[in-house]
């Protein structure tokens, strides 16, 4: 019996191929991240696709930047040209000029050295501030917990949010958590509880992102909610993206297409208005 069993053994194994799969590579795309926020100057990112095997690395990211565009925001009184902060670079262009107005409509053009021409739009919606915010321990966790919010939204379908928050002194800046943005399809009109966990940057290595006390805030902890107002078009692209992040690497997951608001291009041209509160993490 063993001997047939070894058969088998050599049968199977002296019937392997390796075989190479050469995987075609996607249309290079132009990507754009642009940011207008109330009360700050406007920025523009951009930069281009890469393949999903492409090596990502300092050398091999900075090849994807995009420099020496041209790049224009208007808000409808004012036309800037964005300059290039770093210009050997590209990458980031920044506004002088314009700032985050809300009320006002703002429309990007941008055309790349080869010739791309990219145009978006986007409008700066009035705030809608949270009633109130709370820390709240999760049943079983200690010290441990979510940040709380009621809201009441405003009789009018379409309005739009998303949510940010960093911890002073242990977070460089606000950071969305996975779901970030909801918009109030089934709660127009209506006041309600929800709740947040704490968000953290990709390939974090920071203790608190790698145990236990992973997606949680903590007793002591000073929360300061970013709470932002933000068109339909943000709400989308968000959205998606986020589910995109959520199933990265699962292959028995659906395929999510991103929403983009970048004629010519992937990316978002987003204004937004934020409010703040600040959270003293206790156990009330």
């Amino acid at each position: 019996m063993k001997w047939l069993i070894l058969s088998v053994l050599v049968l199977f194994f002296s019937c392997e191929k390796d075989i190479t799969v050469d995987l075609p590579g996607g249309d290079e795309k132009i990507v754009v991240e642009g940011y207008i926020e109330v009360g700050r100057n406007a920025y523009v990112l951009i930069s281009t696709t890469t393949g999903y095997f492409a090596p990502v690395d300092s050398v091999s990211l900075i090849s994807t930047t995009v420099k020496n565009a041209l790049v224009i925001i208007s808000d409808g009184f004012i036309t800037d040209t964005l300059f290039s902060v770093i210009p050997e670079i590209g990458y980031v262009y920044y506004s002088n000029n314009i700032v985050g107005t809300v009320g006002r409509n703002y429309s990007l053009y941008i055309r790349t050295p080869d010739g791309k021409e990219l145009t978006a739009e986007t409008y700066c919606f009035p705030a809608i501030q949270l009633d109130s915010a709370w820390f709240k321990v999760q049943p079983g966790k200690d010290s441990l917990g979510f940040a709380w919010a009621h809201l009441t939204d405003p009789d009018t379908l379409g309005n739009c949010y998303r949510w940010f928050a960093k911890r002073l002194g242990k977070d460089a800046d606000f950071i969305a958590p996975l779901g970030s943005v909801f918009n109030d399809k089934f709660i127009n009109g209506t006041s309600y509880d929800f709740a947040f966990d704490r968000g953290r940057l990709p390939h974090s290595t920071a203790d608190d992102d790698n145990n236990d006390e992973r997606g949680f805030f903590k007793q002591g902890d000073t929360i300061v909610v970013k709470f932002c107002t933000v068109g339909m078009a943000t709400f989308e692209f968000w959205r998606t993206a986020e589910q995109q992040l959520a199933t990265n690497g699962n292959p028995f997951a659906s395929v999510t297409f991103l929403n983009s608001n970048i004629n010519g291009g992937i990316g978002i041209f987003e204004a937004y208005t934020p409010s703040f509160d600040t959270i003293i993490a206790r156990n009330n």
